[in-house]
């Protein structure tokens, strides 16, 4: 039975984390747990991070949330054939009794990250429990569906934060105990970070979980369009239904604060001399002959005073953009929005440089989205168009922003460390 997808049908207000029974990789069936492991969908730069990873392990979790075939329907067809086969080997199995996971992620300069991964109720909009900060791209979340509905699974937690009171009770007190026995798992992936998992299955630590969780509602760190998936999902069929549920990682930013980066751009199609020229006379440009840490350490100064942006193609130099004309942000930046909102280095981006001076459209033929600011910069280089560097935004702004019912443009920023992906699925009909 799957605890998740039975819940009543008045569901409480506030936060619910169900348990669920995680399907998992068996250590003795493969090479190791890091070599089957991935970062999110998105952050994986394709084709380069995708074959890398296809490599690494038979079995990596990329051949689920990132299959290759020559159409759609094929690729989410392997999905599902691979996940069915990978369950009937065994090399997949599920856990026995339903539970949470405490997750922690520890890296080599002293970051220490702890949450809870359950199957979280999905909710509306309207009950202002589950807040978006970004809009999200309608053909991601109808791609993002439709693999879901061939898996029938939850293949990878998405990232909400929450603000707890900052005491070693409740749900810390239980994350903090956990952690000091035996884990489930632990791995260390090739960038570093150590990861280890425990499940919770007693009784009494999930009411304490769930009594928490009833007085909280949640920021999207990572994963809109999986909500938005989430959210499509639930409509489709009738409740109760396991699709009421879907897989997140809670992490309380009081006690574990986030780091937050930004979301960088690549214009495909726009060479950077082309995308200089047009900003003479409404914003400063200035050449940096420096190397990509110093030119961004320029870029994080020149940000505290103006909206700033940092850019470079294939002539290998970085040129700092920033002191927009005011008149010029009058004029295309919407005015019905908070301020906080309308001096978003991303806002000023979207509306003023890509939709006013270059004309870009904001599609996948046009726009490429790039977490790693390096593979960004040898993309540009590479191919001839423009890479946009981006400095991240503050949390505060983030949370502020989503608590008025603000959106962000989308990918404005990007939170972590994100969990991996791979280290524990749902799957539905459990």
């Amino acid at each position: 039975m799957n605890t998740a997808g039975h819940s009543k049908a008045t569901a409480p207000r506030g936060l619910e984390l169900t348990p669920f029974r995680g399907l998992r990789y068996d250590p003795d069936r493969v090479g190791s747990l890091a070599a089957v492991t991935s970062p999110p969908y998105d952050v994986v730069v394709r084709p380069d991070g995708l074959h890398h990873l296809q490599s690494a392990d038979p079995h990596n979790i990329v051949r689920l949330i990132l299959p290759e075939a020559a159409t759609p329907e094929e690729r989410n067809a392997q999905a599902a054939e691979t996940l069915r086969r990978w369950r009937a080997e065994g090399v997949l199995t599920a856990d026995p009794e339903p539970g949470l996971y405490v997750y922690e992620q520890r890296d080599g300069d002293g970051l220490v990250q702890r949450g809870v991964i359950g199957a979280l109720r999905v909710s509306e909009p309207d009950e202002r429990l589950v807040l978006p900060h970004e809009d999200v791209m309608p053909h991601i979340v109808a791609d993002r569906a439709d693999l879901m509905r061939a898996t029938s699974a939850n293949l990878e937690p998405l990232l909400l934060t929450y603000r707890g009171d900052d005491t070693a009770a409740g749900t810390a007190g239980l994350i903090e105990r956990t952690a000091g026995r035996r884990p489930l798992l632990a791995t260390t992936t090739e960038d570093g970070v150590h990861h280890r998992l425990w499940p919770v299955t007693d009784p009494a630590d999930l009411a304490v979980v769930r009594q928490e969780l009833s007085a909280h509602q949640a920021l999207i760190a990572d994963g809109h369009h999986r909500w938005a998936t989430y959210r499509r999902l639930r409509a489709e069929h009738p409740s109760p239904s396991p699709w009421d549920h879907g897989l997140v990682l809670l992490v309380d930013t009081a006690r574990y604060p986030l780091r937050v980066r930004a979301i960088h751009r690549l214009l495909h199609g726009l060479p950077v001399a082309e995308a200089l020229k047009a900003l003479g006379g409404i914003f400063r440009v200035r050449r940096l002959d420096l190397p990509l840490p110093q030119a961004m350490d320029a870029l994080a100064e020149a940000a505290q005073e103006s909206n700033a942006f940092l850019l470079t193609g294939d002539d290998g130099v970085f040129h700092l953009v920033d002191r927009p004309d005011p008149a010029l942000l009058d004029r295309t930046v919407p005015a019905d929005r908070p301020e906080a909102w309308r001096t978003l280095d991303a806002t000023v981006l979207h509306a003023t440089l890509l939709d006013h001076v270059w004309r870009v459209p904001d599609d996948p033929a046009h726009i490429a989205y790039i977490h790693d600011t390096a593979a960004t910069v040898d993309k540009a280089r590479r191919d001839g168009g423009t890479a946009v560097l981006m400095h991240p935004v503050h949390e505060d702004v983030v949370r502020e922003l989503a608590q008025q019912g603000v959106t962000m443009p989308r990918k404005s920023t990007s939170f972590g460390p994100k969990p991996a992906s791979g280290l524990v699925l749902r799957a539905l009909d459990l």
